[in-house]
């Protein structure tokens, strides 16, 4: 992180979040949202704006991490939904959201960025981030 002095970028100059695994590559890191347990990201540890700035293997390598914390989110949490994004807007550096939803949570159907559907969404048991680590690690086994 911060290693390539981008200047102003966030994610370059902080995990983002509590890591919960990470490679080479990329690092796996819990949002802090108690709306949303099991919201992760997947962060790019060089500075690059988009996919297409990857070379074709690390794209793959990348994606395989996200299929396998996207499996790891719905073994652990049992989501009715899945949210992926890679926007970027705010923060130009690669990087996805993995948000898991429910059809209660407090903004289903929009998206969780946008006006609140409901004042409280019902409380949801967290996971100790070391089981997502290793659900992660099994996941990431299994390609």
């Amino acid at each position: 992180m911060g290693k390539e002095g981008f200047q102003d970028c966030e994610l370059c100059e902080s995990p983002g979040g509590e890591v919960v695994w990470e490679s080479d590559l990329c690092r796996v890191v819990m949002v802090n949202d108690p709306d949303y347990p099991g919201f992760c990201r997947i962060i790019l540890h060089r500075h690059l704006r988009e996919m297409t700035d990857l070379p074709p293997h690390e794209r793959m390598q990348l994606m395989n991490v996200l299929f396998a914390v996207e499996s790891a989110i719905r073994t652990l949490y049992q989501p009715d939904k899945i949210n992926l994004a890679s926007l970027g807007n705010m923060t130009p550096h690669v990087h996805w959201h993995l948000i898991p939803r429910w059809r209660d949570d407090r903004h289903f159907p929009q998206p969780v960025w946008a006006t609140p559907q409901r004042v409280h969404a019902p409380h949801r048991s967290s996971v100790d981030p070391r089981q997502l680590g290793d659900q992660i690690i099994a996941a990431l086994r299994t390609r």
